[in-house]
Order: structure tokens, then sequence, then C-alpha cells
């Protein structure tokens, strides 16, 4: 089953059912009509037989053509409308939906007669755990995220000052306003209640995101504003409003019901999906809803069990869980990339990917010279942004992520994952950074919806050998015994320089490893950019100390098969915790001084105070929280489930042989210049 119901045809399945329309939007719509024949529906046109369907929009304008053919040829009526989280901006915008409501009964924002949505909650038991748990960690990820019907708000912006009423207009003409019997009189009304049951308290008229738009107008208008009445058409979220709110006054917008999963108890003037079921204070009784829900039951038949939720990367219907991810990486890079970047110490090869990743909302403007990059981001409101290895001062700095690539940096393969961090970056333990924050932050606890997410994580990225780099290579038979790994690093890599003030040559490290560890099968593995000729860090004679020197070959695939991990700042100590390994640091690396690691080298006193993260809470911080993902497939920000699918199944663009020969051009530069500083 497909979200609970209609089953996705596939070949050798049921043949899709017609579907008539007499709307030009389904026609020229192409996501519209991916997610109808995805879902068991073949867009078409012409006259319906009796057991065809015939598809209108709502109760749209356009509606009443589809409803009139079916009437007469006795073929059945599907109704549809948007899912509850869209997209960024209104449709009116040209974005495409991220689900679809498909409904044979009636429409889910018309009281007056059922729906499958009414027929669902007032039926369906809804008392299944796993359901429920799923529920609840759709309601906190979505207000965590901040995600409505249109994401595209901002979380640097200050609402009203909290101990308000919240009123919430809608578009006039709206659907569900007609469907409510309600006009601006009936507004108008609402405002008065809320005003009579509220003596004297602030109240907040919430304008919709296509009034403000400058799409429809609203119910409300300024003239109704003055006194302790305030107009608010802002771009904070609707859950940030919502925190804000004493109580909360609706006809039937969608707002209500995100309300209902912020813990209020709505006061509702109108007819919608939402009400009558014992979480709002109605108006008007509907008498045929009897059942008496909770919050998580409202949420599992409305956001799990009753939606088609597409998911644009793998373009298949999916679990809302899918949708949510991918919404929540286009909502995050709206945010941090609408005012645009202004971006320095960007090697040139790397400027068209960067445009990709942070470039989609206003292209990035490159400026090697930092004073003039200032000037730029000050006159044109931008923010700035440089390479980690090459900021100075206050600035956003930019650095790969976690899971990048299957393919070197060195090699000049674009990465899937980059993180950016106003405070800091990561590798650099003489400051505080963005990612300790987030490993500070979850170590006070994760959901249980998060846990059950890293655990999946985990075991994906354990179970196919997932790195950094992904590098394939055959490894042979390791000796018996008690296996120390000891990888090597790039020795004038940041990461050593700024976070292993003690070791910071190779053979110094693999020496340490053998003293303490005199009778372990050492495993000296090179850095792969070493290894490659494209960076220094060569250890001459290594096996004075190692037992075993391990050429290319999958590193995943490899900490199977160790107890051990001595590392200065190296990644793969990180990787290594997600296989079960003891890990031991002579550096500090990020994962380093938490309790998770034996850390012999200095680790910042900060990191050694307060509530200590699980490795789960390490890894939400890391691999979910910090990095932003790119998917170069559909060119769209993705999840990082998105990525660890691509990183899986190779489906990612190769780079061709003019990134092969700049690499080896590189690596010849950065010889020749170590030559010189020698």
């Amino acid at each position: 089953m497909a979200n609970g119901h209609i089953e996705t045809v596939s070949a050798g399945g049921p043949s899709p059912r017609r579907l008539h329309v007499y709307n030009g939007g389904f026609l020229w719509q192409s996501r519209l009509r991916r997610i109808l024949g995805l879902a068991g529906y073949r867009v078409t046109l012409g006259r319906p037989g009796p057991e065809d369907l015939v598809g209108v929009w709502g109760k749209s304008p356009y509606a009443h053509r589809g409803e009139t053919v079916a009437k007469r040829t006795g073929a059945g009526l599907v109704r549809i409308e948007d899912a509850f989280l869209r997209s960024l901006h209104p449709g009116r915008a040209g974005e495409p939906p991220l689900g679809l409501l498909i409904d044979h009964r009636g429409v889910h924002f018309d009281g007056r007669r059922p729906s499958d949505l009414e027929t669902l909650l007032n039926t369906h038991p809804l008392d299944d755990t796993a359901l429920l748990d799923r529920a609840r960690g759709v309601m906190a990820r979505m207000q965590e995220a901040h995600l409505s019907k249109y994401s595209a708000t901002r979380l640097d912006v200050d609402p009203p000052e909290p101990g308000y009423v919240l009123v919430i207009d809608q578009t006039r003409g709206d659907a569900s306003v007609r469907a409510s019997g309600a006009d601006r009189a009936r507004f108008l009304e609402m405002l008065f209640v809320a005003r009579e049951e509220n003596p004297g308290a602030r109240i907040v008229l919430k304008t919709h995101p296509e009034t403000g738009a400058g799409y429809r107008p609203g119910h409300y208008t300024p003239e109704d504003a003055g006194g302790e009445v305030t107009l608010y058409d802002g771009p904070a979220s609707p859950w940030s409003l919502l925190e804000g709110a004493t109580s909360v006054y609706t006809v039937s917008s969608q707002m209500g019901f995100e309300a209902i999963l912020a813990g209020h108890r709505p006061r509702v003037f109108g007819l919608p999906f939402y009400a009558g079921w014992g979480l709002t204070q109605d108006e008007e009784v509907i008498p045929r809803r009897t059942a008496r829900l909770t919050r998580a039951q409202l949420c599992a038949g409305a956001l799990i069990l009753y939606p088609h939720w597409y998911d644009p990367h793998s373009d298949q219907l999916c679990e809302i869980e899918d949708t949510l991810g991918a919404l929540e990486a286009q909502a995050r890079a709206w945010r941090e990339d609408r005012a645009g970047w202004v971006a320095s110490g960007m090697r040139l090869w790397k400027r068209r990917h960067l445009q990709k990743f942070f470039g989609r909302q206003k292209r990035i403007r490159f400026e090697d010279d930092v004073s003039r990059a200032g000037d730029i981001a000050n006159r044109e409101g931008r923010a700035q942004m440089c390479w980690a290895g090459k900021a100075s001062g206050e600035t956003v700095r930019v650095e790969d992520g976690f899971l990048r690539s299957r393919g070197l940096g060195a090699d000049l393969v674009p990465p899937l994952s980059l993180v950016l961090d106003s405070r800091g970056i990561y590798y650099d333990p003489t400051r505080a950074s963005g990612l300790e924050g987030w490993i500070q932050k979850r170590a006070t606890g994760l959901r249980p919806d998060q846990t059950r997410r890293i655990h999946r994580l985990i075991q994906t990225l354990v179970k196919d050998n997932l790195s950094k780099y992904n590098l394939s290579g055959s490894l042979s038979d390791l000796p018996a015994g008690r296996r120390i790994l000891v990888p090597g690093q790039v020795e004038d890599d940041a990461s050593i320089l700024s976070g292993s003030p003690d070791v910071r040559r190779n053979a110094d490290l693999l020496a340490r490893a053998r003293l303490e560890n005199p009778d372990a099968v050492i495993l000296w593995k090179p850095h792969p950019d070493v290894e490659a000729g494209l960076r220094t860090g060569v250890v001459d004679n290594p096996d004075r100390w190692a037992d075993v020197v391990l050429g290319r070959c999958d590193i995943g695939a490899l900490l199977r098969e160790v107890d051990e991990v001595w590392t200065m700042t190296s990644l793969t100590g990180f990787e290594a915790l997600l296989r079960g390994c003891q890990v031991v640091t002579l550096g500090a690396p990020f994962y380093a001084g938490w309790g998770l690691t034996r850390d012999i080298g200095p680790v910042p006193a900060r990191r050694l105070h307060g509530p200590r993260p699980t490795l789960e809470a390490l890894v939400h911080a890391t691999l979910v929280d910090y990095p932003r993902y790119f998917d170069p497939l559909t060119g769209l920000p993705c999840s990082v489930e998105c990525t660890v699918n691509r990183l899986k199944t190779g489906r990612i663009p190769s780079p061709g042989p003019a990134n092969r020969m700049l690499a080896k051009l590189q690596g010849a530069l950065a010889s020749h210049a170590d030559l010189w500083r020698r």
C-alpha cells in the first residue's frame, strides 16, 4: 500500500484508471500528472464511460465542468487538492506540489458533506502504536524545521512580542471559506468575538501568504487594525506566531490545524477538516463527526494516511518522512541563501558547483579581494562566505561535508555535501564551531523519531560501507590478532595544523601507536591524496612500525575488520565510531572530548562539561543538522538519506577527463610549491 491506501502502478500491476479532466492545469502541470500517474490514474480528455473517473480541482471555479460531465455520464467524481505540505512558495509562484489529496467522496475542506478524510478520521481505529509514534515525530519535525503549507518563511525575524491573541485571515474567494459559508462579515464577527473574549488583550491579525505576496487580497484591511489590534504580514513562520499566541481564532485556515499540532485548542468559525473531533472550540456542530481524537491521531490520519506524498529525488510516491526531508532541505537552503552570497577564497574549479549549492535564489558574487567582497556585501545586503582554509575574521566559513563524494577532492570530484559555519569551522578546536553547538544541543536528548532515523542511517552507512570519499579497492587477508588501524593524513591539512599541536607527522603517529601497543597488529593506511601524489604526508619505511601497509581500499570494509583506530584528527575516527570500534585521538577532532573516544591529545575544556552526547546524538548533529546536501541529478537541495542513496547506487555524474588533467596539474603545482617551502 502507498501511504496507507492506493497502490502505485508498476509494470505488471493493475492498469491505471482513466481520469478525464476539463481543466488545462491537469495537462500542462507535469508534476501534477506524474503524481496522479503514480497513484494509479491516467489523465486523459474526452467523454468518460461509466467505469471511468472525472477529475476536478477541489471546488475551483472550473470544477463545475467536470461535475456536469460526471453527472451526465455516471462516471465517478474525484476531487484533487494540494497536500498540506505543499512547497516553499504558493502555487501561483509556479512551484510544483510535493503531494496531492485525492478524494472520491468530497473535498477535505468542505464540512457540509463527507470526504475520504472525514471518513478515515471517523472510522479508522488510529490505534497502532507505530503509526502514532510516527505522527508524534512528524509533528515535532514540522515544528522544529518550521514547515507549513508554504515554507518560505524566515527564522531571523522577530514575531510580535508574545502574549497576543492570534486571529488568522484567509484570502477572499478561497474555496474553503466559501464552503464554510463565510465572507468578510464572518471574519469581522470573529474579530469582534476575539476582542470580547479577551478584553484588553493585544490582537494580531495574521495575513495569508498569498496576500503578503500580492496574489490575492484578504478579508482584513489596515482599517480593521488600531489600538490593541495590529495587522501582521511579516515573514515569520506560523510556528513562531503560534508559539507566542495565548489563543487562536480561525474560520477554516490550515494554520488552525497547525495550531492544534502546536498544542492550542483553536476557536473555529467555519467547517474545516480538523473541527468536530474534540480538539477545537467550534461555532458550528458537524453531527457526522462522532469520533474523539488526540492530536497524534488527527496528524496520523491527515498527514500520514490520507495524502499521496511525492519524492522529487526518486520521482516516486513516498512516505511523509521522505517529503519532510526534501522540504527541510529546500527550506533551509532558501532561508540561508535568499539574500545572496559574496564568496572569497574559492578555487576556480569549485565555483560552478558552489553556484549550484548556494546560488539558486540569487547568483553568488565571487570576489577574491576580501575588502571589496565586504563592500559588495554591505551594498547589496548579501552575506559573506569564504573557504574555511583561507578565511579570517568574521565570515561564514565553507568546507566539505562528511559524506562528500565518490572520489577525492584533490581529483576535482565535486562534493555532494558542504558545511556553512558562522561561528568557526568543525576541524578547528581553538574556537567553538557551529557543529559543537549542534552536538551540545543534541546531547540534551533526541526525540524517539530522531533516534530511529539515526539508527536507520547508521545501519545503511555500515551495511553499504559508505564513507567520506567512497573509494573502491580490494582488501587483502589481514593477520589475526588485535588489529589497530592507523589512518594517514595530509600533514599540512588545516585540521592537523589547528587541531593537533603535539603530533603533526604521520611517522610520529605511527610510532606512538606501536610504542603503546607492542603486541597489536598495526595496519598503516596512507591518505588517498598522499598515496596519489597530490598532497604531503609520505612515511618512509612505514614497516618499521606497521605489520601491514594497506594500499587503496574500501575504508568501510576495512573498519569492519579492526578493533581500534589511532588517529590525529582523521574523519576515519568518526567513521570507526559508527562501526563500534574504539578510537584513540592524539589531536582534537570534532568527535573528541565528548566521552566517546580515548583522548591523548589536548581537547578544549568547553567540551568536557555539560550533558554527554550519545553516539546517536553525535551522528545527528554531524550528518543531519550541520551539513547541507545537494542532489546533482535533480539540482535540488536534499536530505542526508537522498545523498546516501546516491552514494549507494552510484547515480552521480562522474568527472570528465578535464577534471583529471586539472587534478594532475594541481598536484604538480602543489609539489613545486612544497619544494620552494623546503
